[in-house]
């Protein structure tokens, strides 16, 4: 069954297209190595809730915005496998030092999941 690797990050909405690029350029080493599916994706709709909500899931800032992104892989050890490869590629080292990214990644949520329902 299918495995995905899914995150909530807050971007400040300056650096948008920063972040867009750095994503792309992650996507593609992610694709090659054998990811399934590579998705980015920017609030449009999304409100702060009362008690719980995206917005409210990474303390989101004035001047920010939400993105909910998503890896899809063959299954759990496939996307281990594929991301011993992605973490040791030369290609996403500058990415990886935190006062570099377009984003306060100590704000972001992420995850490992087991796909239930697959249409």
């Amino acid at each position: 069954m299918a495995y995905v690797d899914g995150f909530i990050v807050p971007v400040p909405k300056k650096k948008l297209q920063a972040y867009r690029n750095m994503a792309r350029k992650a996507g593609k080493v992610w694709r090659e190595h054998g990811a399934l599916e590579f998705r980015e994706s920017v609030a449009d709709d999304v409100k702060w809730g009362k008690r719980t909500s995206f917005p409210r899931s990474v303390k989101m800032k004035a001047g920010e915005t939400v993105m909910f992104s998503y890896i899809v892989y063959k299954s759990k050890a496939d996307r281990n496998r594929v991301n011993a490869k992605v973490m040791k590629d030369k290609r996403l080292k500058s990415m990886m030092d935190p006062k570099g990214m377009p984003f306060d990644a100590k704000r972001m949520i992420y995850g490992g999941f087991k796909v239930l329902v697959d249409l």
